[in-house]
């Protein structure tokens, strides 16, 4: 068995890793690097200009081209997606048309998918839903090879494990993940069928580390839902405007805040185009219970029409938005700058349902976005929220549970990666032999 550790290895995003074994190879996720993406927008590139060529350029799509150095790009018979985040997605568009292999995820990670396809143009793979808590099956050049999709919590529906079946044993791929015994929506961690399979024996798993440095065991979506209420209670009776903000692929903390948002009496509009999108991807799927309680705005003209009218009356409303990272050009930025027609001021409002992703750009443009509305007398509520991301004692937790043969660490740069090498030697994991720590472009043979 041949692991290549394609994107997500050396930052946080592009999240992208090929497995071989005997004539076959497959990949599993094939995300991009936001941060690219950002400094495009920034730099005037409408999303539409986005081609292959310009985002390789800009380092936004992991480097699959090895596969073809490899000799393994007409090896590939499948392309397995995780989830629904665009660092684990967002390629798709770009680089799937390279391979004569399926695309498989959840059916809201397919409805996402399908959202971003009509931004992007199609692909010629076939797509496929499966089930969560299924199976399904792939045909290599010489024999058949079972996936399962395993229920797992994460801040996205339909978070899956993915398990491959092969010769060599079961390859493990959990990327990303938490232990959410409570969840806002969905069920708990399938840990039935997570046992099965480590009774039959995982050869490799490939194990999110983005938190692993971070020595907690992470709370559940339930807390976050928690100092949601919390907040709106705190404002209820101010006649001061309200703005949230949080990922928009997030539909529990979306759920949350319209449950609780609803009983201040005020009229709820979702601004953005990535909140519509989302919204309408999980609606396809019947996942938004909520949609009648909420206006969703995504074109430009209609969004200055009812910021207007939110700045006459902004104590009859709640605003969620997107640009909780401070993104160029997002609804919150431009707000910030004063490019939309309402003004913050005096104590008005503004909710971080959210955590800044570690990157460099995020925290700076988050920062800076914040000392402008500061500037302003606003109100900042920041992190009300708990992340998606296991910290270190879930991934102890997953491991021992899982009892691989073999752990790579993923989802981040060296200084994400190696506070789980740490743990792996702590569990008894050998450095180098049974713990790989790999970065971008590398092969390891087991």
């Amino acid at each position: 068995m041949e692991v290549y550790s394609v994107g997500g290895f050396s930052e946080v995003g592009k999240n992208m890793t090929v497995v071989a074994v005997e004539e076959d190879a497959f990949i599993f996720d094939c995300g991009v690097y936001i941060p690219a993406l950002i400094e495009m927008q920034a730099e005037g590139e409408e999303h539409k200009d986005y081609g292959e060529k310009s985002l390789r350029h800009k380092g936004a799509l992991p480097d699959d081209l090895i596969l073809d150095r490899l000799g393994l790009r007409n090896k590939v018979r499948a392309i397995f997606l995780s989830h629904a985040h665009l660092d684990h997605i967002g390629a798709i568009p770009y680089i799937s048309h390279r391979y004569n292999a399926p695309i498989i995820g959840s059916p809201f990670t397919i409805s996402v998918l399908k959202k971003i396809l009509e931004d992007g143009g199609n692909v010629p793979n076939k797509i496929i839903p499966v089930n969560v808590n299924s199976s399904y099956k792939i045909k290599g050049k010489k024999r058949e090879y079972l996936v399962e999709l395993i229920n797992m919590t994460h801040s996205t529906p339909q978070t899956t494990m993915i398990a491959l079946h092969t010769p060599e044993g079961i390859v493990l791929y959990g990327n990303d993940f938490k232990i959410d015994n409570t969840p806002v929506m969905g069920i708990p961690p399938n840990y039935k069928t997570l046992k099965k399979i480590s009774n039959e024996g995982i050869k490799v798993a490939i194990i999110d580390s983005l938190y692993c440095g971070s020595e907690t065991k992470t709370p559940s979506e339930k807390v976050a839902r928690d100092m949601v209420r919390d907040v709106f209670s705190d404002i209820k009776n101010e006649k001061k405007a309200i703005f949230v903000s949080t990922f928009s692929s997030h539909i529990a903390r979306l759920k949350s805040i319209v449950e609780f948002g609803k009983k201040l009496d005020r009229s709820i509009f979702f601004i953005g185009r990535s909140l519509n999108k989302y919204m309408q991807a999980a609606g396809n799927v019947n996942l938004v219970d909520f949609r009648k309680d909420v206006r969703l705005v995504a074109y430009k003209k209609q969004v200055s029409s009812i910021l207007k009218k939110i700045n006459a009356e902004r104590e009859k409303y709640i605003v969620v938005c997107t640009g909780h990272q401070g993104e160029p050009g997002s609804i919150l930025d431009r707000l910030s700058r004063k490019k939309l027609p309402f003004e913050f001021g005096k104590n008005d409002n503004l909710i971080f349902s959210s955590k800044t992703i570690p990157v460099k750009e995020n925290i700076e443009n988050k920062g800076e976005m914040d000392k402008r509305f500061k500037k302003a007398g606003v109100r900042i509520f920041d992190e009300v929220h708990v992340s998606g991301h296991g910290g270190r004692e879930d991934i102890r937790d997953l491991i021992k549970l899982l009892n691989p043969e073999h752990v790579i660490p993923s989802h981040g740069s060296y200084q994400h990666l190696l506070p789980m090498r740490e743990l792996g030697k702590e569990m008894g994991y050998k450095d180098g032999k049974t713990i790989h720590l790999l970065h971008d472009g590398q092969k390891l043979v087991l």
